[in-house]
């Protein structure tokens, strides 16, 4: 194994930040967007490497998320928890033996918990079926899996991490560039051809995340109007029983407040704007928030902060 100059060896990158939008921006060449959805403020940190067709990167959020996320152009990305958590990925739940891969042709979803560490690679697609081929490898068949979710061995994806913490924590010792990035091309392949598990998805699955796009799409076409259960469960056809179970089992959170959710994310999205003019009355209002007094309860509850304060942060 050779080793050259550490300045040849690419540098760390370490990023910290306390709002929750800084930390879906400073994820390289994603294309993201986070909902905070457990109360507090906010802490976020990415530790990460960019080689020339991959970058790895360590990821640590305090609150809990709802990620909307959408990879790199033309890449591939793998994602395992630190530790087998109540993370989700397009609604289903992350074992111990699972790790999580898409693609870029797709976008997904990732529902996170408070004080969650998680590691990934992002390799461009076609590096990684040129080292395939050299190596006469079969990779699995990714074009069907909708899910995003793939089996292999605990031990496996405990070896996975190890290798991408040193990676992260020592730069390898000075190790050539492209000796890194091969050992990551190594461990991707190595999940990617290892003999996976089949999974078990239960036959209403689709039907639930069904219900829940729908819900979704309904919310963002009408995003200042009040809404209601009754109107859900009339947009989607199904009952108040299905409707909670649906969001409950994908989610994890009550279709109410997932709505009350999202609507205080995008309020303060839009308090952090550059000379915002509107009065905080008016952009609640907007957001179907009628009661002052309430909204800036739920508001200070959610971000440990009044909407005042976050105006006054982001005004330049």
């Amino acid at each position: 194994m050779q080793f050259d100059n550490v300045h040849d060896a690419p540098q760390k990158r370490i990023v910290q930040t306390t709002d929750v939008d800084e930390q879906a921006h400073n994820l390289t060449l994603w294309q993201q967007i986070y909902d905070q959805t457990s109360n507090g403020q906010f802490y976020g940190c990415i530790e990460g490497i960019d080689y020339p067709d991959s970058h790895v990167f360590k990821e640590f959020t305090q609150r809990a998320l709802r990620q909307q996320c959408n990879i790199a152009p033309e890449s591939l990305w793998l994602g395992i928890p630190a530790l087998s958590t109540d993370s989700k990925i397009n609604g289903l739940q992350v074992e111990s033996h699972h790790f999580m891969c898409r693609s870029s042709d797709c976008q997904f979803e990732l529902v996170t918990p408070d004080d969650f560490d998680i590691y990934g690679v992002v390799i461009n697609r076609d590096t990684l079926l040129t080292m395939a081929d050299i190596q006469g490898l079969t990779l699995k068949d990714l074009s069907n899996q909708c899910c995003g979710r793939l089996a292999t061995t605990p031990t496996i994806l405990a070896q996975t991490r190890t290798t991408i913490e040193q990676l992260i924590s020592h730069n390898h010792l000075g190790l050539h560039t492209q000796l890194q990035q091969d050992i990551l091309t190594t461990l991707v392949l190595t999940l990617l051809t290892d003999n996976h598990v089949n999974q078990h998805i239960a036959p209403s699955y689709h039907h639930r995340l069904t219900v829940v796009e729908k819900v979704k799409d309904y919310i963002q076409q009408h995003p200042h109007q009040p809404i209601t259960i009754t109107q859900l469960c009339q947009h989607t056809h199904v009952s108040r029983r299905t409707l909670q179970y649906s969001f409950e089992s994908i989610l994890g959170i009550n279709p109410l407040r997932f709505l009350r959710l999202t609507r205080l994310n995008n309020v303060r999205r839009e308090l952090k704007k550059p000379q915002q003019d509107k009065t905080i009355a008016v952009i609640a209002a907007n957001w179907g928030f009628w009661h002052p007094g309430q909204f800036t309860k739920d508001y200070t509850q959610l971000f440990a902060e009044n909407p005042s304060q976050t105006r006054n942060r982001f005004q330049y």
